[in-house]
């Protein structure tokens, strides 16, 4: 039959495995270090994978291909009983940790060892899932990579109860604007934290934010924070 699918461009794909992830169906493998449509009867030719690919490696062609097989998508599923991803690389898994559990909470407490305050996997701008259950009803705190390494108070001053996202516009020569705009618009986001550094090149990550803020329609609570480059909370505007 003649039906709309996901065509993968290999010679863009860089192999991240985003897209992996994002296919609930367990249609797409990386193999020898790049994205591949492995079963066409499972994909569903809705394209969660689309938008989450970083290299705009993908896109939608109509041609020849089987029908989409729901009935032995659940089957795979049901057989593999695994909570992550058995596709795509491991470090782009989408996972959500824990803080409250008790083996965590009393770990820490008894090695007298600071409490990482990291809530979710991944947290790259360009791996991020443009929509994910760890998004609802939270607090995102949008962070230069610098950040973390120059305040000392990064984890539970910024990062406590919040998703963290990081990225560096100047390292990855990318505008973050329409990524951000998407996570911000599709999710139920209570509030933005802006943390950069005082270095002009941070401020490409504070206008992508910015503009992603204005271009979401929604009006919610958000804030900028400036780190010195010797450690120093320099200002908290908004």
């Amino acid at each position: 039959m003649k039906r709309k699918i996901i065509k993968i461009d290999v010679d863009k794909c860089s192999g991240c495995g985003v897209c992996a992830d994002a296919c609930h169906e367990g249609a797409i493998e990386i193999i020898e270090g790049k994205a591949k449509l492995v079963r066409e009867n499972f994909c569903d030719g809705f394209g969660d994978c689309l938008p989450t690919c970083p290299e705009g490696a993908i896109t939608f062609e109509e041609r020849e291909a089987p029908a989409y097989d729901e009935a032995a998508v659940k089957a795979a599923k049901e057989s593999s009983g695994a909570e992550k991803p058995s596709v795509g690389c491991p470090g782009s898994w989408t996972i959500k940790f824990d803080r409250t559990a008790s083996e965590h909470r009393d770990y820490t407490e008894q090695a007298h060892v600071p409490v990482s305050h990291l809530n979710q996997w991944p947290c790259q701008i360009k791996l991020m899932p443009v929509k994910a259950g760890f998004f609802d009803g939270a607090g995102l705190l949008i962070a230069a990579d610098c950040t973390a390494y120059a305040y000392a108070n990064m984890h539970d001053h910024l990062m406590k109860n919040r998703i963290t996202v990081i990225g560096c516009p100047k390292l990855d020569a990318v505008d973050y604007t329409e990524k951000l705009t998407a996570i911000i618009r599709d999710n139920d986001i209570k509030s933005v934290v802006i943390a950069r550094m005082e270095v002009p090149c941070c401020g490409g990550l504070q206008w992508a934010a910015e503009n992603a803020l204005k271009a979401s329609g929604k009006f919610i609570p958000w804030q900028v924070v400036t780190i010195s480059t010797d450690g120093r909370l320099l200002d908290q505007g908004g």
